[in-house]
């Protein structure tokens, strides 16, 4: 996927002001340049991956700090943030009610939860535990949230079931 292609996925409106995001599973950072193009400039990201990440410092003027941690199983040293996106992370997550509510405290109490995952039922090697939207809705409520909205689909590359993101809000009261 291009970048070009991952910021259409993702395209929302993000806060007008400069703004805190917590990236995890971020791979190649292929959705990292896609955040930085939507956030206003002078905003940061935390791009957080188990495996060494090879990432500009700043990307549209959005500055890039990239760590190599397990962020299942390690403290993250990060201010709150304002928004946290997973592309194509949480499916490898077994329990992600539990693991959604221990990154509370890495949150802002208003937020936004950036989420890209497969419309997929059943499991695969490359997808152990899907999210299908039905589900991340479900999971999102079961939490405390009460909005999510569907941003848009995409073909996928690796078989019939498309790519969807997703952006879940916290209340605003």
């Amino acid at each position: 996927m291009t970048i070009q292609e991952a910021t259409d996925l993702i395209r929302f409106s993000p806060d007008p002001a400069k703004a805190v995001w917590l990236e995890l599973g971020a791979g190649g950072g292929t959705f990292t340049r896609a955040l930085a193009r939507l956030l206003r400039q002078g905003s940061t990201i935390y791009a957080v991956d188990r495996q060494p990440l090879r990432l500009e410092p700043v990307v549209d003027g959005v500055r890039i700090h990239g760590m190599q941690a397990d962020f299942e199983s390690e403290a993250l040293p990060v201010p709150p943030a304002d928004g946290l996106l997973m592309a194509n992370a949480l499916h490898y997550v077994r329990h992600p009610e539990a693991f959604l509510e221990r990154l509370f405290p890495l949150l802002q109490t208003r937020h936004s939860l950036l989420i890209v995952e497969y419309e997929l039922t059943q499991g695969n090697p490359w997808v152990p535990y899907p999210l299908d939207f039905a589900r991340l809705t479900r999971l999102a409520e079961q939490v405390g949230y009460q909005t999510i909205r569907k941003l848009g689909e995409r073909p996928s590359l690796y078989g019939p079931h498309p790519l969807y993101a997703a952006l879940i809000e916290s209340s605003t009261t």
